[in-house]
């Protein structure tokens, strides 16, 4: 495996629903420039479309608009649904913005997370997941094969369907599928050879079934002649750390109540399963279940390393799931945190910074008293030479 990588999912979730939505987006863009500035390695948003607290409606343009403000982190659509578009724009859009972003895109798909969303546009919960796979086999086809295609299903007709625009990536931006407790998104990774975002996969639910999502992803390869690789696996997770576990309970007073009172009354999304009622019912929900780690960086270090372990073989990236359980202010710090004391423990690259601390340390005496008798030698020398002139 290659060395993990370390991100944000963020839907985003603006609750409750009595803020300035133009200073929340903003609060979301200079998130990310701070995390591309700490050194994380990528960022996924969402699509939805109803509920008031989830803003972005389209993650590609957002993320035409912070390519532009941002060096290094790759930035990906979590996700796109696919049963609300056409395919060939899809694809078409994800060239334009491999290209204006020089490779750092990425499309994560998914059935739609929100069945309000779907609503609107007279999808119904029961064909979502079937949309998806008849849709995924059209794009998959128009990013790999420059053979013209032809497909009318309900929802659109391609008649000789083809891109006009090569990607800046070889051969394509990563696809990767979204996946809850559901083994709809593993199905089509395992079909298509592409990646997976296992979403809530720290949540009791998806504890449950954390290591039959790559189970099934490597049973559906084999199936249609694909290949697999964990690398391509990303988990994510829901976390606030601060210096002290006292300090991190405290921090989410301030907002956790109303995050779990919109996934419980709000967002017809019940993957997601919150029980409680009240802050505290609500923060015990968090702790008592492992939904969530509401403590320090050696907490969160001990959690991922739990994750790794249930994954049965280990995953590519852990993915923050954002949320606004803190002050905007404590949750930048939040996020600082992980990235000065929890990345650097699984990417290791501290490792020889701290061997040769501990090198050093071991013969600090002996060359300290050298380097002191150097410095008296030279000093005497100094008031010879200048004694004699």
């Amino acid at each position: 495996m290659a060395r993990m990588r370390f991100g944000i999912f963020l839907p985003p979730h603006h609750v409750p629903t009595n803020y300035n939505p133009t200073y929340a987006l903003q609060q979301d863009v200079d998130l990310i420039k701070h995390l591309d500035g700490i050194g994380y390695d990528e960022a996924w948003f969402g699509e939805h479309h109803s509920g008031g607290v989830e803003l972005i409606n389209d993650p590609m343009l957002f993320i035409a608009h912070m390519a532009a403000q941002t060096k290094h982190i790759r930035l990906g659509t979590g996700v796109v649904s696919m049963p609300y578009h056409n395919p060939l724009w899809v694809a078409d859009r994800l060239s334009l913005l491999d290209h204006l972003t020089r490779g750092r895109v990425m499309l994560g798909v998914g059935p739609g997370a929100l069945a309000t969303d779907a609503a609107m546009i007279g999808i119904h919960p029961s064909e979502q997941r079937d949309a998806l796979d008849e849709d995924m086999d059209v794009l998959m086809h128009l990013l790999t094969n420059d053979e013209p295609i032809s497909v009318e299903t309900a929802r659109y007709k391609l008649v000789d369907a083809r891109m006009q625009l090569d990607f800046f990536q070889d051969p394509h931006p990563p696809v990767v599928a979204a996946a809850v407790v559901s083994p709809s998104g593993p199905r089509l990774a395992g079909k298509h050879g592409i990646g997976l975002i296992s979403v809530g996969a720290t949540m009791k639910a998806g504890v449950d079934v954390l290591a039959m999502h790559w189970d099934v992803v490597e049973e559906r390869a084999k199936e249609f002649g694909k290949t697999t690789d964990r690398d391509s696996w990303r988990v994510v997770g829901l976390m606030h750390i601060a210096e002290t576990r006292d300090q991190a309970l405290k921090d989410v007073r301030h907002g956790i109540r109303e995050w779990c009172d919109y996934l419980q009354h709000t967002a017809a999304a019940p993957q997601i399963q919150v029980s409680g009622s009240n802050v505290d019912e609500y923060i015990e929900w968090a702790l008592s279940t492992g939904s969530a780690v509401i403590g320090t960086p050696n907490d969160a270090i001990e959690h991922i390393q739990s994750v790794i372990d249930l994954s049965n073989g280990g995953f590519g990236s852990y993915l923050l799931f954002d949320h606004n359980w803190a002050q905007y202010s404590v949750k930048r710090r939040h996020y600082e945190l992980f990235g000065e004391y929890v990345v650097p423990y699984f990417k290791k690259t501290n490792r020889r910074m701290q061997q040769s601390e501990k090198l050093l340390r071991t013969v600090r005496e002996p060359l300290a008293a050298a380097q002191q008798e150097a410095i008296t030698a030279f000093r005497e020398k100094h008031e010879q030479e200048k004694s004699a002139g």
